[in-house]
C-alpha cells in the first residue's frame, strides 16, 4: 500500500554512547509490529557480532516502520539507528544527510554528555527538526527535572512537556511515536522532476554485487530503469529495489522522500561512492548533484600487514569491500623491510582502528599484524611548501626542513565538579592549554582544552575514564596545526632498525618513551641462542638499551675432569659460534611487540 509523501517521516536517533539508542530502536520496532514476538531480541539493528559483544553501535542501520496513529491514518517511519562513539561520528553525519528530523535521546540519570552536544550541533547544521526525549526514566538514579533543565540551558532546546521514556520497559514509547508523527516534517522534493537520490550507505553482497542505500530526493525510480552514478559516470540497469522493514522486502518502485536499497549489478567496487548522486541516465545532463556530506579526513594512520605474505591480494580485496561499508576508512599500499608488503590505513580514532582490524580478521578470515598508529603531521620545507607526513619512515632530517607541525584538537570535556583538578592535571601532562571552564550546573563542569592529537589518540581516553571513575565524557574536533619540537624514535633489534616500530613524538617525551619501550620489548621478544640487544635511538644517538640474554647450553657438562684448558677451549668455541649466530641470526618479533608501542605508560 502506497503512503503519501506528507505522511512519511525520515528520522534518526542521536545520543551519547550508552544512552539507550539501540534499546529504544528495539521498542519502536516492537511497538509498530515490525517484528513478531519470536523474532525480538536485544540490539536487533546491530547486525554484527562485534557490535553485540562490545555493546556499541558501529554501523548505522535504516529500517522502514508503518505506524497507525491516533488520527486513524498510517504513517511511514524511516528510522536510522546511529552510533554514539566519537570514532564513528562519520556514520552519524551520513545518517543526518538522509533524514529530515532527529530524535535526541538523553539518559535521565547521566544528563547531557559531550557526544550529545556534538551530535546536536551536527543535526542543527543539517537543518533538522530535533525532538528531545528522556530515557532510562525507570532507574532509581534518574533526575528528569534536573536533566530537562540541563538540556534547556546547555543544548538550547525547549523541554516543556518533554517525554519521559523507558526503552527497557517500553514506558512512553506509544506517546513517543505520536510525538514523532506530530512534530517531524514530511520530506521535501518534487515528484514530477527527474529522479535523483543521495547514496548514504553501501555494502558488498557476493550474489548481488554492490547494494546501494539511497534517499530519494526528487522523482521516482522503478525496476528496469537505466541509472548513472554522477561521480564516476558508471551506467547500470536497476535489477531490484526494496526496503528493510526490518527484513528486506522487494519493491517495484521508490518514490520521492522514501529510503530504500538499489541493486543494479554493480561489480566494480570503485563505481559506488558514498555521498554520490544516483540519477536516470536519460536525464543526467540536467540533474544537479545532491549536496551530500563532506569526505572525512582520517586522524590516525597505521600499517596493516598479512602474517602470511600469500594473503596480500586477499587483504587488498577485503579492504576494497570494507571501504564500501565503512566510507571513513582510507588505504594505500605500503612495504616494510621487517613485515613485507601491506597497506597504510587511515582511521578516525583508535577504537575505529581496533574495529577495522577485528572485522578484517573475522569477516574475511585473515591473520594480520598492525603497526603502531601515528597521526598526520605536516612538514614545511626550506621554500615554505607544506606536505603531509603520515608514516614515521618518511620523517625528514632536521636540516632538510624549516619546521614539522603537529595536528591540534579542541577537546570538550564534561566532568563532575569533584574531578576537575585531576582532569586539569592530566591535560597539562599531555601538553594541553586550557581555553575555557564553565559550570553548566552546580556540580557539572565543561572544560575546553587545546591538545596535541598525538597525545590523545593513544591512551588519553582510558586515563580520563580511570581518574573520573567513568563519569567524564569527551568530544574533540581538529583545530589546525602548530609547530612543535618533534623527533623520530627508532628501535633497533640486534642492530637492525625495525621501521614498523618507529614513532614520531615530542622531544621531551622521547627518552622516557624509548626506555619504557625497550623494557617492554625485552619482556615480549622470545630468547634466542644469542644475545639480542634492543636499542632506542634518535638519529645516530642511542638513548636507551636493554639486552635479552642468550639461551646457553652447558657445553662443559661432558668434562668430568682433566685440565681447565679443556673447558676454556669449549667455552671459547661456543663464544665464537654465538658471535657468528648473532651476525646471521633472525629475531622473530611477535604481534604483541608492535602493540607494545601503544601500551608503554610514560
Amino acid at each position: 500500500m502506497s503512503i503519501p509523501r506528507e505522511r512519511i517521516r525520515n528520522f534518526c536517533i542521536i545520543a551519547h554512547i550508552d544512552h539507550g539508542k539501540s534499546t529504544l530502536a528495539d521498542r519502536l520496532l516492537a511497538a509498530t509490529g515490525a517484528l513478531t514476538q519470536r523474532e525480538e531480541r536485544e540490539q536487533f539493528l546491530d547486525k554484527m557480532d562485534i557490535e553485540r559483544e562490545r555493546g556499541i553501535t558501529i554501523k548505522a542501520q535504516a529500517v522502514r516502520l508503518v505506524h497507525r496513529a491516533e488520527d486513524g491514518l498510517e504513517y511511514m517511519l524511516n528510522l536510522v539507528d546511529t552510533p554514539g562513539h566519537v570514532d564513528f561520528g562519520y556514520e552519524v553525519s551520513r545518517s543526518l544527510a538522509a533524514c529530515d528530523g532527529a530524535l535526541l535521546v538523553v539518559d535521565a540519570s547521566q544528563g547531557v554528555e559531550a557526544q550529545t552536544l556534538a551530535n546536536v550541533y551536527l543535526a542543527v547544521a543539517n537543518d533538522l527538526e530535533i525532538v528531545p526525549v528522556l530515557n532510562k526514566i525507570d532507574l532509581p538514579a534518574a533526575e528528569p527535572d534536573r536533566v530537562a533543565q540541563e538540556i534547556e540551558e546547555v543544548v538550547g532546546l525547549d523541554t516543556e512537556g518533554i517525554l519521559h521514556v523507558s526503552a527497557k520497559t517500553g514506558l512512553g514509547v506509544e506517546a513517543l511515536l505520536e510525538r514523532l508523527v506530530a512534530l517531524l516534517p514530511g520530506p521535501q522534493g518534487a515528484p514530477a522532476d527527474p529522479f535523483r537520490a543521495l547514496i548514504f550507505d553501501s555494502w558488498y553482497d557476493p550474489y548481488k554485487g554492490v547494494v546501494l542505500m539511497v534517499r530519494v530526493v526528487d522523482g521516482s525510480l522503478k525496476v528496469g530503469d537505466d541509472v548513472t552514478l554522477m561521480h564516476t559516470q558508471a551506467r547500470h540497469q536497476v535489477l531490484e529495489l526494496g526496503a528493510y522493514n526490518p527484513h528486506a522486502e522487494p519493491l517495484q518502485h521508490l518514490e520521492t522522500g522514501e529510503i530504500g536499497y538499489v541493486v543494479a549489478g554493480i561489480k566494480d567496487l570503485h563505481d559506488a561512492k558514498v555521498g554520490d548522486t544516483l540519477c536516470l541516465t536519460a536525464s543526467k545532463g540536467e540533474t544537479e548533484v545532491v549536496p551530500g556530506f563532506e569526505e572525512v579526513k582520517p586522524m590516525v594512520f597505521a600499517g596493516i600487514f598479512p602474517v602470511d605474505a600469500a594473503d596480500y591480494s586477499d587483504l587488498r580485496d577485503a579492504l576494497d569491500k570494507l571501504v564500501l561499508n565503512d566510507a571513513s576508512l582510507v588505504w594505500e599500499p605500503e612495504s616494510s623491510a621487517a613485515l613485507g608488503l601491506g597497506f597504510r590505513c587511515g582511521f578516525l580514532g583508535l577504537l575505529h582502528m581496533e574495529i577495522v582490524q577485528e572485522r578484517l580478521e573475522r569477516e574475511f578470515n585473515l591473520d594480520l599484524l598492525t603497526t603502531a598508529p601515528t597521526v598526520v603531521y605536516r612538514r614545511r620545507d626550506l621554500e615554505g611548501n607544506e606536505s603531509e607526513l603520515s608514516n614515521p619512515a618518511d620523517f625528514p632530517q632536521l636540516n632538510e626542513v624549516e619546521a614539522v607541525l603537529e595536528p591540534m584538537i579542541r577537546a570538550d570535556i564534561h566532568v563532575p565538579e569533584e574531578f576537575v583538578g585531576s582532569v586539569m592535571k592530566l591535560c597539562q601532562e599531555r601538553r594541553g592549554v586550557q581555553l575555557d571552564l564553565q559550570y553548566l550546573t552546580s556540580d557539572r563542569v565543561h572544560l575546553q582544552y587545546r591538545l596535541p592529537l598525538a597525545e590523545v589518540v593513544f591512551d588519553f581516553f582510558d586515563h580520563l575514564k580511570s581518574i573520573t571513575r567513568g563519569y567524564a565524557s569527551m568530544d574533540y574536533e581538529l583545530s589546525g596545526y602548530e609547530e612543535s619540537d618533534l623527533v623520530r624514535l627508532d628501535v633497533l633489534i640486534n642492530s637492525e632498525r625495525v621501521d614498523a616500530l618507529a614513532v614520531i613524538l615530542h622531544k621531551d617525551n622521547a627518552y622516557f618513551r624509548g626506555r619504557a619501550l625497550c623494557k617492554k620489548l625485552r619482556e615480549l621478544i622470545p630468547r634466542a641462542q644469542f644475545k639480542i640487544p634492543i636499542q632506542a635511538s634518535i638519529g645516530s644517538r642511542i638513548i636507551a638499551r636493554e639486552t635479552i640474554p642468550a639461551l646457553r647450553k652447558d657445553v662443559t657438562s661432558k668434562c668430568y675432569g682433566g685440565d681447565i684448558s679443556r673447558k676454556r677451549k669449549l667455552l671459547e668455541k661456543q663464544k665464537k659460534g654465538k658471535k657468528r649466530m648473532r651476525q646471521f641470526g633472525k629475531v622473530e618479533i611477535p604481534q604483541s611487540a608492535f602493540l607494545s608501542v601503544l601500551k608503554t605508560d610514560v
